[in-house]
């Protein structure tokens, strides 16, 4: 499958440029857009809050992306970068027109990937530190961290989910099966089921 992927940030920015940039570039290479994927949104805002996000979840192994240049994807460094080694874990393609970029199966790909990994560790790392350094820091200053002993949290990772959850039940659907369908351990979904059913 070939998307094509147009994003513009304010409603005054037109997505017909975009889109005749890819259309034309198609033609050219004799490509075929199986569908197109238009959002007017900051580029700042999560991908995962995006279409985007869907589109990165239902990609499959050769399918391309196509967009006028990486800056649609995202507006920082990391997020594009976060965006493209998703890509190349599902070994999906992603060319850019203005940069003439092609994420693909190749060498040079493959070493980006390699960069990328390392890039996005390297910021899980720094995050992770920051984050212990406050934490010590509110310590050190007397705040009590976490939740205060005996209560429990009114949210859970299931919350909101009652109602799918009680239909799916009803269907014969397993709690194992439920529990791939939201990426828990089954053992949470039990524990939900008899709390909150």
């Amino acid at each position: 499958m070939v998307y094509g992927y147009i994003r513009v940030s304010s409603d005054k920015q037109t997505v017909e440029n975009q889109r005749y940039e890819i259309s034309n570039f198609c033609s050219k290479e004799n490509i075929y857009v199986d569908g197109w994927i238009e959002e007017t949104i900051s580029g700042t805002k999560n991908y995962d809050k995006r279409k985007l996000g869907e589109l990165l979840e239902k990609v499959q192994k050769d399918d391309i992306i196509i967009c006028s240049e990486l800056s649609r994807l995202g507006r920082n460094l990391f997020m594009i970068m976060e965006i493209l080694n998703h890509c190349m874990e599902r070994e999906c393609k992603v060319w850019t027109i203005k940069d003439n970029y092609r994420l693909g199966d190749d060498i040079q790909s493959k070493v980006l990937a390699f960069a990328f990994g390392l890039a996005a560790e390297i910021e899980r790392n720094l995050i992770a530190q920051r984050t212990k350094e406050a934490l010590a820091r509110k310590k050190a200053e007397g705040v009590v961290l976490g939740r205060p002993i005996g209560r429990k949290s009114d949210k859970v990772k299931l919350s909101g989910k009652e109602e799918i959850i009680r239909d799916l039940l009803n269907q014969g659907v397993s709690i194992t099966a439920i529990a791939k369908i939201y990426k828990v351990h089954r053992n949470t979904v039990s524990k939900f089921i008899k709390e909150r059913l």
